[in-house]
């Protein structure tokens, strides 16, 4: 089965990012993170942010995230310039870490936006119930985050956000700290809910096979300072199954080639 997305010249740009520049002040001199970095989101797509650590690719994510404010460059969301600081409306966000009230059971965790929207009691059970089913969290919703295992606590830390049904998804390694069959099980639920919503995602990852696994574009950083270096098409049919994909020889090709233009500045990394 083909890719279902349409061309992206009849899709209306979501995330437009042009000329980006971020410098941070260590031990008195100035380092910069991300320089002249320009790319381009549109509606539904699935983009994954690659590169060698320290490139700059949570920073970019943090900054179309209002969280820090760019030296040079523009953000436009929907057309309209971000202002640090000020969130912007149909964005969600999902953190590296699962960041769970440690106090709030599973549907308490999953609820919380919609207490805070102001959401109808009634309204409210039966949304956190679909989403802790849509989770595979069943039986589950009475659970405190102490008693769950780290795929389970992000899979509530992913509900927590898609259940106020954001239109732009921005994600900065949420899979990095788990184990690798956690991981490709993870893929599969985030793939399955994708299909539901098809949210334009901005996924950050230092995990070639993840970002094979889930894009539909590849966005290859350089070493520090962060620029766009490739961009990658990835044209794997849709719906995808998360371990059978990785069986393909279209996967094993495109990771070879994708590979090769990473380690090249791995290396570049390493010489700074």
């Amino acid at each position: 089965m083909p890719n279902t997305h349409p061309p992206e010249a009849s899709l209306r740009c979501r995330i437009d990012i042009a000329g980006l520049r971020k410098s941070f002040l260590a031990e008195g001199r100035e380092v910069v993170a991300v320089d002249d970095a320009s790319f381009r989101i549109h509606d539904g797509e699935f983009v994954a942010l690659l590169g060698p650590s320290g490139c700059g690719k949570s920073t970019i994510l943090n900054m179309v995230a209002t969280l820090i404010t760019p030296n040079g460059g523009a953000i436009r969301v929907d057309g309209e310039p971000v202002v640090p600081g000020r969130p912007v409306r149909h964005v969600g966000y999902v953190f590296q870490k699962d960041t769970l009230f440690p106090w709030r059971t599973v549907e308490g965790n999953i609820g919380y936006a919609l207490e805070l929207a102001g959401v109808p009691a009634g309204e409210r059970r039966t949304r956190v119930d679909e989403a802790i089913h849509l989770a595979g969290l069943d039986g589950f919703a009475r659970f405190y985050p102490s008693s769950l295992s780290g795929g389970m606590r992000q899979r509530v830390s992913l509900m927590r956000t898609l259940i106020a049904q954001p239109e732009i998804l921005l994600m900065d390694e949420p899979f990095g700290a788990l184990d690798t069959h956690t991981k490709l099980d993870m893929h599969s639920v985030l793939l399955d809910l994708w299909e539901r919503g098809r949210q334009t995602v901005l996924f950050v990852t230092h995990d070639l096979g993840e970002a094979l696994t889930l894009a539909d574009r590849i966005i290859l950083l350089s070493a520090r300072p962060g620029r766009v270096k490739q961009d990658f098409k990835v044209d794997f049919a849709r719906p995808r199954d998360a371990v059978a994909l990785r069986e393909t020889p279209q996967y094993a090709e495109l990771f070879s080639r994708i590979w090769h233009s990473l380690g090249e500045e791995f290396a570049k990394g390493r010489s700074v």
